[in-house]
């Protein structure tokens, strides 16, 4: 089964706030392919939603995994569909964004 993959308008908005960083102390064309490859591996969600690490105790039903060390990307699965919720970059405190957001009702 393939799941859809679909990014909320925040983590939309954390993706470019990224490459707008990223281009401004290197180029362009870096901040353009780090984010990309993100983007990338978002989607390769679609054919392995379940992986990365259970985070009930921050939101239920929150998942977590890594990219390359540096970007946290949150999500959550349900029957078809993986929601990237969020993406955090250098060691921002997404646990406490995530539980604010969850409890604003977002």
């Amino acid at each position: 089964m393939s799941y859809r993959v679909v990014f909320s308008p925040e983590a939309a908005e954390q993706l470019a706030d990224l490459y707008g960083y990223i281009a401004t102390v290197a180029s362009p064309d870096i901040a353009a392919r780090y984010t990309e490859a993100i983007v990338g591996y978002c989607e390769s969600l679609r054919a392995f939603p379940h992986r990365g690490t259970m985070r009930d105790d921050v939101r239920p039903g929150l998942r977590i995994t890594h990219y390359k060390k540096r970007a946290v990307i949150a999500f959550d699965v349900d029957a078809e569909m993986v929601s990237i919720l969020g993406v955090f970059y250098g060691g921002q405190d997404y646990e406490t964004i995530l539980q604010d957001n969850f409890e604003d009702g977002q």
